[in-house]
């Protein structure tokens, strides 16, 4: 019994076992990409127009990446705390947003709807917060490939739920939402006293290497799982007894990461020896053992800790000098501000974000606008995409930067392009376009959150980073009401009333008409046609190429920086 009890306290202190209840807890964090299924239910039910949708749009991006204060306080909360507080705020935002929908609680006027969808999406600041800052602490010198996973995990989120409200079986819409308010805080309780600081520094080992090759080939075959099953579903007639059986094959995939930890114990007879030996070490010995294990990564961010203890020793007016002639240094918040790179990595990441978000954000009215009524294949699928863009964006990249020396920005320049031309299918609208643009859109915009905060880390330092993750972040918003607050909803709702204005031939069609027809409903004005979007896909079209030009000249002017931090690993 005794060495059973000393099995589980090991088990319970693994660090893969940290990560793999993060990434659970990720795995239900993204519901802001449910947006695009949950947007007609709210057009429907509360008979609001684009621009109307388009705001709460807005604020749902607000919510999802304005963290400040789960930033804030996360340096003074524990891990358990942070997930606890996002569990509320979830439960509080979506959970009254379903009662509106499902005509238990009065609606609210939109100014109150916005501030509901707000604190509902911004749980999962919480969530990534916490996640993020304890697997950085378990995993010091993999945080590439760690960061990389959990905001992989992240755009999962929609295909997973969308899975799980199929196999209900139901048509009443209202049950998707009450999903988004459920199903992440349920996720979160359950795990807020495993995400936690377990002392992973002491815990590397030889075989991480492949233990990150199993997470990844995890990650693989969900994506591809998860595309099959979604495609089957749209051209298929599959019986409720093989959806079961397809959801209940998805659950296994995504509880497999958990045979990691549960190995690692099994078969780790000494692992307190160990422990206890590396403790004993000399501190010189120890730090040469973790700089051998961690790999060039770790040497880099070591030697730049090291600069910023040189520099701090310093007097304030050199110290200034000292930092501003060396990217790759700790930078501080306002010492990033007035960086040109800086503001070049923040416009090129709106431009390319921007239009990304859009998309997903107007998945429900664009495949509806060109006669698909079923939009949640599409929503799942842009979410498998998206996880794939992710886990393959910070991947690719890691390759670039190690094996060729080239900046990261090289993979967001392509990523870019990769949206840039869905934009322009979209706007052509030609038959497998929603398909095709879709999988692009998802691969380019989930590699842009893979790619910029490790580019970030590597130019400004890791020591302000959080401060720096959360300015950036401000993009996706400032983006959502640009691209879709302003030109994709203005443009619409523009397309939408002249073609009510068409097939009301000067009055003598009534509402009930225009509704059996499609062009009215819930109350509001539909748009059907290519025309829907053709103007705004093709200015964001335009204005994604501008971004990847502009990533073009962050590759051109960091090119030297990147040759000396990773000059000694390029053959």
């Amino acid at each position: 019994m005794g060495k059973l009890a000393e099995r589980l306290r090991t088990f319970s202190r693994n660090r893969w076992l940290v990560l793999v209840a993060a990434m659970w807890v990720q795995s239900m964090a993204g519901i802001g990409y449910l947006f695009g299924a949950i947007s007609p239910v709210l057009k429907a039910t509360l008979g609001y127009d684009q621009r109307q949708l388009a705001a709460l749009a807005v604020a749902k991006n607000l919510g999802g990446y304005v963290g400040v204060v789960a930033g804030t306080l996360s340096a003074a909360l524990p891990a358990w705390a942070m997930l606890l507080m996002g569990a509320a705020q979830n439960l509080l935002g979506y959970g009254w947003l379903w009662l509106i929908v499902d005509d238990r609680a009065p609606a609210l006027p939109i100014s109150m709807m916005c501030v509901l969808i707000f604190v509902g999406t911004n749980s999962a600041t919480y969530f990534n917060t916490a996640s993020l800052v304890t697997c950085i602490k378990n995993f010091p010198a993999s945080r590439g490939p760690m960061v990389g996973i959990l905001k992989g995990f992240l755009g999962l989120t929609s295909a997973i739920l969308t899975q799980i409200y199929a196999v209900m079986h139901t048509a009443d819409q209202a049950k998707l939402v009450l999903m988004v308010a459920v199903g992440p805080a349920l996720v979160a309780i359950a795990m807020m006293f495993v995400v936690r600081p377990v002392g992973g520094h002491k815990q590397a080992r030889p075989s991480d290497k492949k233990s990150f090759m199993f997470v990844y080939t995890v990650c693989l075959l969900l994506a591809s799982y998860l595309a099959v099953v979604k495609l089957a579903q749209d051209f298929l007639r599959l019986t409720d007894n093989v959806v079961k059986v397809l959801t209940v094959i998805l659950f296994v995939l995504l509880v497999s990461p958990i045979a990691i930890p549960v190995a690692l114990t099994m078969t780790s007879k000494s692992e307190l020896s160990m422990e206890e030996a590396l403790l004993s070490e000399p501190l010189t010995a120890e730090s040469s053992s973790s700089q051998e294990e961690g790999g060039h990564r770790q040497s880099i961010l070591t030697d730049v800790e090291e600069k910023s203890k040189d520099t701090d020793s310093l007097p304030q007016s050199e110290r200034r000098n000292r930092r501003r002639l060396h990217l790759g240094e700790n930078f501080t918040m306002m010492q990033a501000l007035v960086k040109a790179d800086f503001w070049l990595i923040w416009v090129s990441f709106l431009l390319g974000s921007g239009p990304g978000l859009t998309v997903i954000d107007n998945l429900g009215q664009m495949s509806q606008a060109v006669g698909f009524r079923d939009v949640h294949i599409f929503v799942s699928l842009t979410s498998i995409w998206n996880f794939l863009g992710r886990v393959g964006g910070g991947y690719f990249s890691e390759i670039i930067v190690r094996e060729y020396g080239y900046p990261r920005h090289t993979a967001l320049a392509i990523a870019q392009i990769l949206i840039a031309s869905a934009q322009f299918l979209f706007a052509m609208a030609w038959p497998g376009t929603m398909y095709i643009g879709t999988f692009l859109v998802g691969l380019g915009y989930g590699a842009h959150w893979a790619i910029v905060p490790a580019a970030v880390s590597e130019l400004f330092g890791v020591k302000h980073f959080g401060a720096m993750y959360n300015f950036l972040s401000l993009a996706n918003p400032t983006g959502s009401l640009i691209f879709s607050g302003l030109i994709t909803s203005t443009l619409y709702d523009y397309e939408a009333e002249k073609q009510a204005h068409q097939h009301q031939v000067t009055g003598l069609l009534s509402p009930r008409l225009l509704q059996s027809t499609g062009f009215l409903t819930g109350g509001s004005l539909t748009c059907e046609g290519a025309v829907c979007f053709f103007v705004s896909s093709l200015i964001m079209s335009g204005l994604c190429i501008v971004g990847a030009g502009l990533s073009l000249i962050v590759v051109h002017r960091t090119r030297r920086v990147y040759a000396d931090l990773y000059r000694p690993v390029r053959t």
